[in-house]
């Protein structure tokens, strides 16, 4: 059986800061009852989700990311802190997001442009860098906003790491972790 697939290019997150992500979500989920959390190997930064994506369109799209990201140079992010997308009282995602970064803002617009130039047709939705942790909130009582003031309390300090790879990843719903590296593209 042919099971779909997608594909998007996404901000790689450095194995130590998946690990400490990974510490924080086995304490947040005590906390905060979603349905599915992300596995840490899973942890990203989407930058242009493409879908199912047909192979010559893929290769174009990953011809022209590596045009166009060829000679960006690496760049320090923050995790800043919660939120949530979906309805107030019953989100269906929980995210950490980063504090704001003009050097992500052009990787991004670079990889976009890359993409809609491939032929893809992308979200429109402005873009809000952020890392998945849960989805689709199951808690018995609805939540409560005042919930993601616990990150202030699991990490005090700030979490910072240094971006040098986009990475073309490709889904697989059926494996655990799901997301498969295709291309690794390294940023100076």
């Amino acid at each position: 059986m042919n099971k779909q697939t997608h594909f998007f290019f996404a901000v790689k997150i450095p194995q130590e800061t998946k690990l400490i992500m990974k510490q924080n979500s086995d304490r947040l989920k005590e906390i905060l009852p979603f349905s599915r959390w992300v596995h840490h190997e899973d942890l990203h930064i989407t930058l242009a989700f493409l879908g199912n994506a047909p192979s010559e369109k893929l290769t174009i799209a990953m011809e022209k990311v590596h045009g166009t990201i060829s000679g960006s140079k690496g760049f320090i992010l923050e995790i800043n802190q919660l939120g949530i997308f979906g309805k107030q009282d019953s989100p269906r995602i929980f995210w950490a997001d980063t504090k704001e970064s003009n050097d992500l803002q052009m990787v991004r617009k670079k990889v976009f442009t890359a993409c809609l130039e491939a032929g893809f047709q992308l979200e429109t939705r402005p873009f809000k860098p952020h890392i998945t942790l849960a989805r689709k909130w199951k808690g018995d009582k609805p939540f409560q906003k005042n919930l993601l003031d616990v990150w202030n309390e699991l990490h005090p300090e700030p979490i910072l790491f240094k971006v040098s790879e986009v990475v073309l990843y490709q889904t697989h719903l059926d494996k655990t972790p799901k997301y498969e590296e295709k291309t690794i593209y390294k940023l100076e």
